[in-house]
């Protein structure tokens, strides 16, 4: 089953593993956990709030 990645070389979103000599990376968000333990310290790193 493909799914849709991007590469982070060139901005641009693609079904190949690798992209422009680079690997590509998931496109989609992970899943949603309520009870995420790490939920904080991801937030602040991503927001610094």
């Amino acid at each position: 089953m493909f799914r849709m990645r991007f590469c982070s070389v060139c901005q641009s979103y693609t079904l190949a593993e690798a992209h422009c000599g680079a690997q590509t990376a998931s496109a989609h968000p992970a899943r949603f956990n309520p009870n995420d333990p790490y939920g904080g310290y991801r937030r602040t790193a991503r927001f610094g709030v």
